[in-house]
């Protein structure tokens, strides 16, 4: 696949991981990006997942034809894009490894060598001539790793952004991008905003036509959509008006009140209602919905003097992520002492910037008089605010 008239594509789709990092479910297989720069000088940007090889250097070779690459640029030494370095270096011993001086820490660790003899060690505005093209490198440490750089073609003015701007999909699937890039973004990226925030400074400098990410698609058209997403993202700002109810229940007396709560709330007229069932969701696509609205409602029982065991792990999630500026609501339910309430509130005691509701649902075992009042009550100040 041609990006531009220099700049192929040569990375590949996979459809046969289940859990990508070990956690997050892609149902679209995932694509493991890499490119070639052909020029005077020829750079190959990042390598692949080990399991796909061979398939990778089939691809740099029908590229190649008969010539060689003189550089392999590493942005980035998650082992989905460095797996091949020791391979590549096997297979083009001449060629020069382009990189941070932290990703060659990295890669003595994971390869036993850090590959001092044809190390080219590169920094914040480092440059790298090809010919015609010529590479500037941005440092972007923790976006999401230490080591990450970022690269600058002004040729052809393309950024080659490690994974910014990544999503969860292979690229011969067809999806939307905004849902599967922010699953991405918020799972793994989400807990660094403020270096993203940096990052962003830096390319507002530059003028970027394509981006080449090392996951999901090429991005040529309306990149300021894109940016726009990102800047939202990584200052912890919602998305969009909406209220995401997210809620554990034994015995169907808190999802009954949930229930209850979302029709009341959509009889006001309220923006964007979802709710979702923290015990059966997948959990990054509820982390996903708290970073995408405005407002949070957690309704859950108190558990062994505690809370349900997975909105605690939901809670951890976004607080992990630094969950901030919103609104949240609070529904408990116990049948001699409720304190879900209190731990929850407690468990965001960290947090910046959220604002808690002034009614707090408290149920007793199941929903009466009192507790359906505080409801109604907790209807009219959501959809208030």
């Amino acid at each position: 696949m041609m990006i531009t008239n220099d700049i192929k594509y040569i990375g590949v789709n996979d459809h046969e991981v289940d859990l990508f990092e070990g956690q997050y479910v892609v149902p679209n297989g995932m694509s493991y990006n890499s490119y070639a720069i052909m020029d005077e000088r020829i750079a190959i940007m990042d390598t692949v997942d080990a399991n796909f090889t061979e398939e990778w250097l089939e691809n740099l070779k029908n590229v190649l034809g008969d010539r060689t690459p003189d550089y392999l640029v590493v942005h980035h030494m998650e082992p989905d894009h460095s797996a091949n370095i020791a391979n590549f270096v096997k297979a083009y011993p001449e060629a020069k490894i382009v990189s941070s001086a932290k990703a060659f820490a990295m890669m003595k660790n994971f390869f036993g060598t850090d590959f001092a003899d044809r190390q080219i060690v590169v920094g914040e505005g480092s440059t790298l001539s090809l010919g015609k093209h010529e590479l500037t490198f941005v440092t972007a440490p923790m976006v999401h790793w230490p080591e990450v750089i970022v690269s600058y073609d002004s040729t052809d003015k393309v950024l080659f952004s490690a994974d910014g701007f990544g999503k969860f999909g292979a690229l011969d699937v067809e999806e939307d991008w905004a849902c599967e890039a922010r699953r991405y973004y918020i799972g793994i990226v989400g807990k660094y905003g403020a270096p993203v925030q940096t990052l962003l400074k830096k390319a507002s400098g530059l003028d970027i036509q394509i981006i080449c990410p090392l996951h999901g698609p090429v991005l040529t058209e309306n990149l300021g959509y894109y940016l726009n997403l990102y800047n939202i993202w990584s200052s912890y700002q919602p998305e969009e008006e909406g209220i995401l109810i997210a809620y554990t229940s034994v015995y169907g007396n808190t999802e009954k009140a949930v229930m209850q709560l979302a029709q009341k709330l959509e009889e006001k007229g309220c923006p964007k209602i979802v709710v979702t069932d923290l015990a059966r969701c997948d959990m990054a696509e509820a982390v996903e919905d708290a970073f995408r609205y405005s407002k949070l409602v957690l309704a859950t029982t108190t558990y062994n003097a505690e809370i349900f065991p997975f909105m605690r792990e939901f809670i951890n999630h976004l607080t992990e992520r630094n969950y901030s500026n919103r609104t949240v609501a609070l529904i408990e339910n116990g049948s001699w002492a409720p304190t879900a309430a209190k731990v929850m509130r407690g468990m965001f005691e960290k947090s910046k910037n959220l604002t808690f509701t002034d009614t707090t649902v408290k149920i007793m075992s199941a929903l009466n008089e009192e507790s359906t009042a505080q409801l109604n009550a907790l209807a009219d100040e959501l959809c208030a605010q």
